[in-house]
């Protein structure tokens, strides 16, 4: 497989398990507490995300052990902080679903997720 084709392969399975995470395996507990600084929900959450992200470092071979448990740990520092802004920006506004700019903001959640990513196997994947 050429770099290229192993990049977009591991960018296609980080998507398919954001989605998962995300929207599968969300739970009422977790909705709700994702904007409670500290709370589990939004831990298990983030927890659950780089779970599901290891097996990218198995699938996709690049860098080393250390580096793939600090992606990981990364990843858990970065997801937990992008959903707890967004739900503070959300309450504080007072935005439902109903409301444009809720979606507006879960969109550009979702991006912020996208790009870390991008980020992450930027890092990981060899540059040749």
């Amino acid at each position: 497989m050429s770099p290229a084709h192993a990049a977009l392969a591991a960018m296609t399975y980080l998507l398919a398990k954001h989605a998962v995470a995300d929207f599968f395996l969300q739970t009422q507990m977790i909705y709700r507490q994702k904007g409670i600084y500290g709370a589990p929900g939004g831990l298990l959450h983030a927890l659950i995300h780089i779970l599901l992200t290891a097996p990218v470092f198995f699938l996709f071979p690049g860098g080393s052990a250390g580096l793939a448990l600090a992606l990981l740990a990364g990843e858990f520092l970065v997801h937990y902080h992008i959903d707890w802004a967004k739900e503070q920006i959300v309450h504080h506004y007072g935005w439902k679903f109903a409301d444009r700019q809720y979606w507006c903001a879960l969109g550009f959640d979702q991006f912020l997720h996208g790009l870390t990513y991008v980020a992450l196997l930027w890092i990981w994947l060899p540059a040749t």
